[in-house]
């Protein structure tokens, strides 16, 4: 008995010993759960102690289901991509959207590249090692001397995973190419689990980024080619339009993951990616040593196109009332691409035959392959809704050089759009400028915008010997700044040197050579001070040799020895004229996307009949040319499917007005913003001849007197110890009456070229009269030397108030600000006019 018995105790503590340990975890479970319902519960205390509404735990918690969701989205995005890459056959049996498939499957002209994905893969871990070599030897070191603050940053790890890049479709272009080139469209895509983390100890700061997604259209061009070996003279990449981004952010960067700052950041990075790999910009590798490569690199724009954007009809009303009971009219607008250039139109309100009348011209660099592209959207609060859309290559467009058409919109059941597309021949003889000239008008008027006659080509090379700047001995952080009439451009700033090389390429459309320059100044970002300037009549390209300045230009106020080298070219824009046969009938050929906005495939390609008129080969006027009650005929095309595409997001400016930001893709944020039209911002503005339609409608017979817009007094001058230059709006009088109560007139003012809305100042608003007070001081901060090369852009407008259809422009003035009498200033009365130009001062 005692033996059985024995064991008994010692089996007993043998279990308990267990009992004790699994206690001893329990605790710790409890303790952990105890903390996690503390830290939930907290917030909730201190929002009753503080007295605080209960709607901030709602949101809270909405907010945090809002990013969990975001994540969660982005990730199946990421798993389903993978899957693609790694079966693509069996994942797409499997069934995947139309629009995640690779190109080869809707393109016929687009071939497989299966041996070029194996040669890839074999060679990615030897790629991953050049990328890594790459940030820690270029990257890193470049960060560390752009900052003080970011001396101690550095790459902690660096994997760009085991995933390579996958080209998805290849396609060679044969027809419309020069003979000496091979011109490749690359559809790549990389979908990669990479690691790539970054510290600085300094501020014991962690970030990194966790995966990355890139999609677009590649384009490789092999060119020259050459006799000897390797046959072929150099290789430009570049893509043609931005390309698809999404990035996982980890560590303090994981902020940028919150539903609003994502897309903000991977704008920031798409311009960034811009600014290097989209079209006009490029890498170029030479090949051998005697190719040209700054031509290779900035190669001068195969044509001008220049839209007339005039007019729709029929279009969807997209506005309803009383939940749908009711149906509207739409407030429609159009978004024009052409390749990475993007415009948009103003907003018609309550229209479903909107007339625009507005002008835009893009640069083309690339036409195999480029298309213009426009889609028209139904302005809204919130999300705008879809009217149609249209793509046209650009190729037809150049063999017709002129089309005047109206074309059927696709992707939706009805409506038309009216354009008249000019293909623009640059050449370099001055023989055809003053015809040109004659066409747009610029003999007539002296304002320095309007439609272009010609184009201006700027590759900043380098400089050298530039002064220290403020402090002595210390090098400076030189950027370089070129105007040309209301229109300003600036280099990358080039840090602690004085003999920078940017070797940068700048283009300028350009109204009348004959009498605009071309102004340049080497400034000190650091200091804020002029390292030199030079100005340039372009009158004097007009007789070099091919048009083409090539050399170091001296500059002015500056070191004995400082130099610019730069090579300067000019372009007349010419509009070949084409001999047609009386019966010439075009059918212009539109392109319709393969893979909708949707996700749905569409194959077709419709043809509309041109408009009566649009043979004739007579110069083109300057203003667009409605086509009265002519319509064309056009094809029925088949009802699209019901999901229609979210309108435009992240539509930028570029200094010149002329040049989008954007991306081709919908996912980007979108600022609601016009571009302003060449042809209705000064010297032909749609607000100009709504004011010179009023004008003629209070002559009526009468003679109006030697003001008949009004007159506006100003006070201008520059303070040389603040160093700002000061303009006081005192009073209007005698405008213009918008409606039967008067007007609302308020002032507006640029310190052109400076036209972005940081620079904009603003008086009130003065209710119901046409004699406004304003009695207002508003201030610019410019220097002495540099004010005297702007121009002051007064415009008095209409309020009109909210919703109000009666705004628009009262009348305006350009003052020239290159007096001697600016220091001491002067108070005059300014005759207002339609566009601001010849104004006559009353004293």
């Amino acid at each position: 008995m005692g033996d059985a018995g024995g064991p008994g105790p010692v089996a007993g503590a043998a279990r308990a010993e267990p009992a004790g340990s699994a206690l001893s975890v329990d605790v710790v479970g409890l303790l952990a759960q105890l903390a996690r319902s503390f830290a939930l519960l907290l917030p909730v205390y201190a929002l009753g102690y503080l007295g605080l509404s209960f709607s901030w735990v709602l949101l809270a918690l909405a907010l945090l289901a809002w990013c969990r969701r975001s994540r969660g989205l982005k990730a199946t995005r990421l798993c389903r991509a993978l899957a693609l890459l790694e079966d693509e056959e069996r994942t797409v049996r499997l069934g995947v959207r139309a629009c995640d498939l690779p190109a080869w499957v809707h393109f016929p002209d687009t071939e497989r590249a299966e041996w070029l994905n194996k040669t890839v893969k074999h060679m990615w871990p030897f790629i991953c090692q050049f990328i890594e070599k790459l940030f820690r030897e270029t990257i890193e070191p470049a960060v560390r001397g752009a900052n003080a603050h970011l001396s101690t940053f550095s790459f902690t790890r660096v994997d760009v995973g085991q995933q390579p890049l996958r080209i998805n479709g290849v396609k060679v272009y044969t027809e419309n190419v020069d003979k000496r080139q091979i011109i490749l469209d690359l559809q790549i895509s990389f979908v990669g689990n990479c690691e790539i983390d970054l510290e600085i100890k300094r501020y014991f700061c962690r970030a990194g980024v966790q995966s990355i997604q890139i999609h677009g259209t590649m384009r490789v061009i092999l060119e020259p080619l050459i006799g000897d070996m390797p046959l072929v003279g150099a290789l430009s990449i570049f893509f043609l339009r931005k390309p698809l981004l999404e990035i996982n952010w980890t560590g303090l960067t994981n902020l940028l993951d919150i539903p609003g700052l994502n897309g903000l950041s991977d704008t920031i990075i798409l311009d960034i990616i811009s600014n290097y790999l989209v079209l006009p910009n490029r890498i170029t590798v030479p090949l051998v040593s005697e190719v040209q490569i700054a031509q290779l690199r900035f190669p001068i724009p195969k044509g001008v196109l220049r839209v007339h954007f005039i007019e729709a009809q029929d279009l969807q009303g997209k506005d309803t009332y009383l939940k749908g009971l009711v149906k509207g009219k739409s407030d429609p607008y159009g978004v024009i691409r052409v390749g990475n250039q993007i415009f948009q139109s103003k907003v018609i309100k309550e229209n479903l035959s909107p007339k625009w009348n507005e002008v835009y011209e893009a640069l083309v660099y690339e036409h195999p392959g480029q298309e213009l592209e426009i889609e028209l959207f139904d302005e809204d609060p919130d999300k705008d809704d879809f009217l149609g859309s249209l793509m046209i290559d650009l190729t037809e467009v150049e063999k017709e050089r002129l089309l005047d058409e109206w074309f059927t919109l696709d992707e939706v059941p009805r409506g038309k759009l009216h354009l008249k597309l000019e293909w623009l021949t640059l050449t370099p003889n001055a023989a055809h400028l003053d015809q040109v000239l004659t066409d747009i008008r610029a003999d007539k008027d002296q304002a320095n915008d309007g439609l272009s006659s010609s184009l201006l080509i700027l590759y900043l090379d380098s400089a050298r010997n530039l002064p220290s700047g403020k402090k002595i001995n210390s090098s400076p952080n030189p950027l370089v700044q070129m105007s040309v009439g209301h229109k300003a451009q600036e280099s990358k700033i080039r840090y602690k040197t004085n003999e920078p090389v940017w070797e940068e390429n700048f283009t300028f459309f350009i109204h009348n050579p004959k009498r605009q320059d071309l102004e340049v100044e080497v400034k000190d970002e650091q200091h804020q001070c002029c390292l030199g300037n030079l100005k340039i009549p372009l009158s004097r390209l007009l007789t070099s040799d091919d048009m083409t300045m090539n050399q170091r230009f001296q500059l002015s106020n500056s070191g004995p020895n400082s130099t610019l080298k730069m090579k300067v070219a000019l372009r007349v824009l010419h509009l070949e004229k084409q001999d047609r046969s009386p019966d010439h009938q075009h059918s212009a050929q539109v392109k319709r996307p393969s893979v909708s906005k949707g996700g749905r495939k569409v194959s077709v390609r419709s043809q509309v009949s041109m408009s009566p008129g649009a043979g004739d080969s007579s110069p083109a006027p300057s203003t667009p040319v409605l086509g009265g009650g002519a319509k064309s005929s056009v094809e029925d095309r088949a009802q699209p499917a019901e999901t229609s595409p979210q309108g435009p997001r992240d539509l930028g400016r570029s200094a010149s007005s002329l040049h989008g930001g954007g991306t081709g893709s919908p996912s980007h944020i979108f600022i609601k913003e016009p571009t302003p039209s060449i042809a209705s911002d000064i010297s032909l503005p749609i607000a100009t001849q709504e004011l010179r339609q009023r004008l003629r409608q209070l002559e009526n017979g009468t003679t109006l007197g030697q003001s008949p817009l009004g007159q506006i007094q100003l006070t201008i001058r520059h303070s040389s110890q603040r160093n700002k230059l000061v303009v006081v709006v005192h009073a209007c009088r005698n405008l213009i009456a918008f409606s039967e109560d008067g007007s609302d007139p308020y002032v507006r003012m640029y310190l052109l070229p400076d036209k972005r809305r940081s620079g904009r100042r603003k008086t009130h608003v003065s209710k119901k009269t046409l004699n406004p007070v304003f009695d207002q001081s508003f201030e610019f901060s410019v220097s002495l030397p540099e004010v005297q090369r702007r121009t002051l852009d007064v415009a008095v407008k209409n309020s009109g108030g909210f919703l109000s259809k009666d705004k628009g422009l009262l009348g305006k003035v350009l003052v020239a600000l290159a007096s001697e009498e600016l220091a001491k200033g002067w108070t005059q009365w300014y005759d207002l006019t339609e566009d601001g130009t010849r104004p006559h001062v009353v004293t």
